[in-house]
């Protein structure tokens, strides 16, 4: 690898040297990425945490029912498998026990920097250097900087005229308060996505009343989700080669379902169809039918998985309001229609300031740019992981590498496994950076962004994927195995390479 960058540096002489990493955030990312560096032979690392213990999303997201979407076995990493989860879909709690499991086994650890939020990443062009200052005012510096932080770290609060007059109790599901107690309490629930769609049929039998203020209706499936027998728990762990088959087994079946993602895929129709029967045989009302059927194609919006969303939503002490909301007032909510909503406690289920990326950080590279500046439009990448202008600078779960039908656990081990390299690179040769061309980000996004008009994502329906002016940047805009075989391998050629010592 090093002979390749030699022959594209002249003058550049090859040996190892000492370098330095930061990676912020760990998650699962984050983690990851460690692990790849250890295996690369890139000892010296530290990764930033800005809480107190490791998990990331998982860790801060304890609200009643959480857990994940994408079967078990396959949200683990490949090179760490489990052969004990409970069940076909883990919850949270077993998730977040999985990854302390990991940092632990690895050594991580005394690798991490707790309760330190990086606020300031500047790019030192003489040095090389990344010099980062923490949010408590340290400074650090690393030859290359990695972010972990991914796309749904930080809570998006609606923007409701009267939110600080309410005088009852008012949270974030990611950040729920478990010191407070629903029984008996008219709560109302702000969004209906997929946090709303766990956590409602956990509180709803508790509850006085609830009101669920839905903004737009979602696709909902059913979750083929069950415990773990005990006999296959011991057959994967005696057998792990077929525990790694079923893995296989499972990416290749989500993998298909990409296809529903297409505009006007006969298995879009698919989704829809068993999204509507899963209804009907829940929702007998009409009216709420109505009010719970989606206007836009199956994965415009998120699909959803869930055996017990339409049976909560079908009680007695469980109402949907569509009417938009006006205003808060101390004690309710008032929506258009001029209809005022009691209310003891406020939930809010509005999701993740996802097209940020890594905002409220400020990031400036060559000549000081500033990063969120040059994201003004939307936030873009090189192959989702580098960003012209900022050498040595790479994320994980970056722009345009969200899925809507896989384990982000696989792009996430293939964005490790490329940046490793980069890193290996760097560190057998005398180079002090590695800067991503900005002709070969804008050739690969120009590519993207078209294969994107091909899918529902790109259709007329807002959501998390894109921004306000309807850019898709947070999706992949094809199949996994895709994604893979770009990444299998950085090609030098798309950088620019600057020599000398660091």
């Amino acid at each position: 690898m090093a002979d390749s960058i030699r022959a594209l540096v002249e003058g550049t002489e090859a040996g190892t040297r000492p370098l330095s990493v930061a990676i912020l955030g760990a998650g699962a990312a984050g983690l990851c990425m460690a692990i790849k560096l250890q295996k690369a032979g890139i000892g010296d690392f530290t990764i930033f945490e800005k809480a107190a213990s490791v998990g990331g999303t998982w860790r801060d997201n304890t609200y009643p029912g959480s857990g994940c979407d994408v079967p078990s076995l396959l949200y683990s990493y490949s090179f760490e498998p489990k052969a004990d989860w409970s069940r076909k879909f883990a919850p949270q709690p077993e998730i977040v026990d999985y990854f302390e499991g990991v940092a632990r086994k690895y050594e991580l650890l005394p690798r991490i920097r707790f309760n330190t939020e990086i606020a300031e990443a500047h790019f030192d062009e003489a040095e090389g250097l990344w010099r980062l200052r923490s949010a408590s005012g340290e400074e650090f510096t690393a030859n290359v900087l990695i972010s972990g932080v991914g796309q749904l770290n930080r809570p998006a609060y609606p923007n409701i005229e009267g939110l600080s007059d309410f005088k009852g109790v008012a949270f974030h599901s990611a950040r729920w308060d478990h010191s407070v107690d629903l029984a008996g309490k008219r709560v109302g629930v702000v969004g209906n996505g997929a946090s709303a769609i766990q956590f409602v049929p956990e509180i709803a039998p508790r509850v006085g009343h609830l009101t669920i203020f839905q903004r737009t209706p979602n696709w909902c499936v059913p979750k083929p989700d069950r415990p773990f027998r005990e006999w296959e728990k011991r057959l994967y762990a005696v057998v792990p080669a077929l525990a790694r088959l079923q893995r296989w087994w499972t990416y290749l079946t989500l993998e298909r379902n990409y296809l529903a993602f297409v505009q006007g895929s006969f298995f879009g129709k698919l989704f829809e169809r068993a999204a509507t029967k899963e209804m009907e045989a829940h929702i007998s009302d009409p009216e709420l039918r109505a009010k719970l059927t989606p206007d836009y194609p199956a994965g415009c919006k998120r699909i959803l998985l869930t055996n017990d969303w339409y049976p909560a939503l079908a009680r007695p002490n469980v109402s949907v309001e569509t009417s938009h909301i006006a205003k808060v007032t101390e004690n309710a909510v008032e929506t258009e229609d001029g209809v005022a909503h009691p209310v003891d406690v406020l939930i809010y289920a509005t999701g993740f300031e996802s097209t940020d990326f890594l905002a409220p950080m400020k990031v400036t590279g060559r000549g000081n740019a500033d990063l969120n500046t040059v994201w003004a439009r939307g936030a873009e990448a090189h192959r989702g992981v580098a960003v012209a202008g900022f050498p040595n600078f790479f994320m994980l779960y970056g722009p345009n590498t969200n899925l809507g039908h896989n384990s982000i656990i696989f792009m996430i081990e293939c964005q490790a496994n490329y940046i490793a390299q980069c890193v290996e690179a760097l560190a057998n040769s005398r180079l002090r950076y590695l800067d991503v061309k900005p002709e070969a980000m804008e050739s690969f996004n120009r590519e993207l962004q078209q294969d994107m008009q091909k899918t529902v994502w790109a259709a007329g329906c807002s959501s998390w994927y894109k921004t306000a002016d309807g850019k898709v940047t947070n999706n992949w805009s094809s199949f996994t195995a895709r994604y893979w075989w770009e990444l299998r391998h950085p090609d030098f050629a798309e950088y620019a390479l600057v020599g000398g010592p660091a």
